[in-house]
This record gives C-alpha cells, sequence and structure tokens, in this order.
C-alpha cells in the first residue's frame, strides 16, 4: 500500500498494515533547510522553494504526507495585515492588528490572486504534479476563530467574547468567508486534505466558550469543504474533546499535553487522531530509545497517525523526525 493510501485511510480509521506518519503543520528545521536547499523567510514566498522544503518532509524525513504552508500568516497577510517573514531560524510575526471589533470587515475581493495566497496554492499544484500518486499532499487553512485574532488582536477579541458576544459571531461570519475561499483553493490545487487550524487551546478559550462559539461552527467546516479535515488545536483539550467528536471532523491533531491514553479515550471509535508526539522531549530532545519507546505508546493506544505534536521548533534535529518514521516501521515489521 502507498503512504498516501495509508494516510488517507488512517484519517478515517480504516485497516492499514501499520499507522500513518506524518504531520498536519510545519515539520522544517534549520537543519533540514541544509539539507533540502531552501530556506526561510523565501520558502514562505516562492512556490518552487516552498514546495521544495515541503517535499523534504517526505524525501528526507519519510513521513506519508507533505504540507507546505509553515506559518499561520498567509492569508491574513492577503486580507492586509503587514507580515514580518522572519528569517531563517525565525516564523513570520506580525503585530499589525487592522480593526477593531464593531468595524466592518472589508475583504478584498482578489485577496485569493495576492502573493500570500498564490504561493501556497501554486506550490500544491507542483507537490501534487511531482508525488501526488504516491503521498498525500496537506493544506492548511485558519479558522475565523484564528483569524480573528490576527485582524484584531487577541485581546481586543477574546474580551468581546464576553462584552460583546454577537459583534464577534457576526465577525466570524464575515472572516469564516476568508477560510473557505483559501481552504477550497488549496483543494482544487490538489490538496487531498486540509490542517483546519483553530487556536482555541484552554489558556485562550474556556471549554463553554468552544462549545458556544467554535462547535456549531467546526461542524460546518467539516460539511461544507470540500475534503476531510484534520483540526488542529495546541494544548490541552482534553476539557472540549467531547465536543470535538461531535463535530464530524475527520481527524483531530492533538498536543501531548493531552496524554495519549486519555486522547483515545475522549476522541472515541470514529474520530482519528494524530500526533502526540512532544516537539520538545521527544522531536527536540530525544534520544532513539526515547523516540521508540514513544512510538510503542502510540502503537498501544491506536494513534493513526503518528508524528509530532504542532510546528516543531526550528531548533531540533530532523533526524529525530526520521528516526520516529523508521521506528513505526520497524514495529509494524515485529522488530
Amino acid at each position: 500500500m502507498k503512504p498516501k493510501d495509508i494516510f488517507m485511510k488512517s484519517l478515517f480509521r480504516e485497516q492499514v498494515p501499520r499507522p500513518a506518519t506524518g504531520s498536519a503543520t510545519s515539520v522544517v528545521t534549520v537543519d533540514l533547510m541544509d539539507k533540502a536547499g531552501f530556506f526561510f523567510p523565501e520558502a514562505h514566498l516562492d512556490a518552487e522553494k516552498m514546495a521544495g522544503l515541503a517535499a523534504a518532509g517526505y524525501t528526507e524525513i519519510g513521513f506519508d504526507n507533505v504540507m507546505p504552508l509553515f506559518s499561520v500568516w498567509h492569508e491574513s497577510a492577503a486580507i492586509g495585515c503587514k507580515v514580518d517573514w522572519g528569517e531563517k531560524g525565525r516564523m513570520p510575526d506580525s503585530r499589525d492588528h487592522i480593526y477593531k471589533i464593531d468595524d466592518e470587515i472589508r475583504i478584498p475581493p482578489n485577496f485569493l490572486l495576492k502573493e500570500e495566497c498564490q504561493v501556497p496554492l501554486k506550490a500544491l499544484k507542483l507537490l501534487k504534479k511531482r508525488y501526488g500518486d504516491d503521498i498525500a499532499i496537506i493544506g492548511k487553512a485558519f479558522g475565523p476563530w484564528t483569524l480573528g485574532y490576527h485582524v484584531f488582536g487577541v485581546e481586543e477579541f477574546l474580551i468581546n467574547t464576553i462584552l460583546k458576544p454577537d459583534a464577534v459571531k457576526r465577525a466570524m461570519q464575515r472572516l469564516k468567508e476568508v477560510t473557505v475561499s483559501f481552504a477550497t483553493a488549496q483543494v482544487e490545487a490538489g490538496a487531498d486534505t486540509l490542517c483546519y487550524a483553530d487556536h482555541a487551546t484552554r489558556d485562550l478559550c474556556s471549554p463553554d466558550t468552544y462549545r458556544d462559539f467554535l462547535q456549531e461552527l467546526h461542524q460546518e467546516m467539516s460539511e461544507k469543504l470540500p475534503c476531510p479535515l484534520i483540526l488542529h488545536i495546541c494544548g490541552d483539550t482534553s476539557d472540549r474533546l467531547q465536543y470535538i467528536r461531535e463535530t464530524g471532523m475527520a481527524c483531530f491533531h492533538f498536543d501531548s499535553k493531552v496524554p495519549t491514553k486519555t486522547a483515545r479515550e475522549l476522541a472515541g471509535d470514529k474520530l482519528s487522531l494524530m500526533g502526540g508526539t512532544s516537539n520538545f522531549d521527544v522531536i527536540r530532545k530525544g534520544t532513539p530509545e526515547i523516540i521508540i519507546e514513544d512510538v510503542k505508546e502510540k502503537y498501544e493506544y491506536n494513534i493513526d497517525i503518528i508524528g509530532p505534536e504542532c510546528a516543531v521548533p526550528l531548533d531540533a534535529p530532523y533526524i529525530n523526525m526520521k528516526l520516529l518514521t523508521e521506528g513505526v516501521k520497524k514495529l509494524k515489521n515485529g522488530n
């Protein structure tokens, strides 16, 4: 069975010869850039370099998928946020909040034609052409909750979930148009599945807030977008997994702050699980022995796609992710 088939079947918890390996978020490290010959910040804004660096997740690490959107800022930049695209050892960032909660949000009608969207769309087309028969191609789109952080600022957005909840919901309905348009364009460009990322972690969003502002929206997105979705939320999500598993999302990309056994129990039988491997204790600092013990734990609790919990730290050694993929295949063979 090809890696692509293993990955896509694993999204639906179908029978596979081994767990899939991979990530819905960035696996780029500084030493992986050196190995691949493509570097930040150029790889954020040049389709050939973006595709080349993303491909290293397959060619050098051995994952069953690739995902070329390394930052969180592409669609936000296209709708007006000014972004510092970083450097080789630093991810992009922005502190340019362009709206207050009562403002009318103006989405540029041509935002998909802006460079910040066109580059990842072209990169997805390149990856689909080069590897699409063999590995899964993942896109990434941020939900309106996260886009709200970007355009309003985290403090302005969150305080108004209490002070002006109706204004927040109106803003999310407007920003939802960006999510749907960019996500759909990525599927048309060749994405087999999408990372749907929303920063609704416990330190920013209570379980009740998730239920009241996001659960129904996530259900709507899982029904509306034309591919299976991998929901990614950082942090301890054990207090909202009961809601997440009812959204219809195909897969949940979970953080190591949720113990693997707990994640499997709370996710139930239908929701597939990805990740859960600590970026710091395993991917950054892990020995070969620690890595194989982590893989064994993921096998024991039937994690469907084994890989890092979130975007990998840039200073981590990429070889540890390669050791992880090799460990999955060795355990499959009984070694």
